[in-house]
């Protein structure tokens, strides 16, 4: 590898922390909170992120191209190195860290298995299920209004990303719909 291997960039990393970017700067939309009701809390915040980062991986790796799959892993990339800078941030101590990602990430493998079974067959009320269980562990059903409107959102989110070419995310762009506002 030599020296000068120490300090090349990965394939797409801008590509993938602008991509990282836009999934969390539509994760934060207030809808989310105020409309739908997800939990204003770090673990409903996560939730947030891993739907809108599971759903642009998704979408990467359905490309034929094969630069859709090296950007969805530097999306990933993205998310677990913001992700460790995070809770360094928050003042974690440095032994527990890779514990908490390791953690983090095995949460985010498992909630993205769920959607991406459930988006992939149109099953909207298994998908409705899985958000229920994780995005509100546990204490709303499935049936509940916030719940649907998520995975409304989610369907909609995963026709949006699919609509949009590889060119733009390679440029680091995804354009992700604003969370539909309850009627008043």
């Amino acid at each position: 590898m030599g020296l000068f291997g120490l300090f090349r960039r990965k394939p797409h990393e801008r590509q993938g922390f602008e991509l990282y970017t836009a999934a969390v700067q539509a994760a934060r939309h207030p809808a989310f909170f105020a409309g739908i009701g997800v939990p204003d809390t770090l673990d409903g915040r996560f939730d947030l992120i891993a739907l809108h980062v599971g759903l642009l991986i998704r979408r990467l790796h359905r490309d034929a191209d094969p630069r859709g799959p090296a950007l969805a892993q530097a999306v990933f990339d993205a998310m677990f190195a913001d992700m460790d800078f995070s809770l360094r941030e928050m003042g974690v101590g440095d032994m527990s860290i890779a514990r908490r990602v390791k953690n983090m990430w095995e949460a985010f493998h498992g909630r993205a298995q769920a959607y991406e079974v459930a988006l992939a067959a149109g099953d909207r009320a298994g998908l409705a299920e899985a958000l229920a269980r994780n995005v509100w562990r546990g204490e709303q059903p499935a049936e509940a209004p916030g719940v649907r409107r998520l995975a409304d959102f989610a369907f909609m989110a995963d026709a949006a990303l699919a609509g949009q070419g590889l060119e733009a995310m390679l440029g680091g762009v995804a354009q992700f719909p604003a969370p539909e506002q309850e009627a008043a």
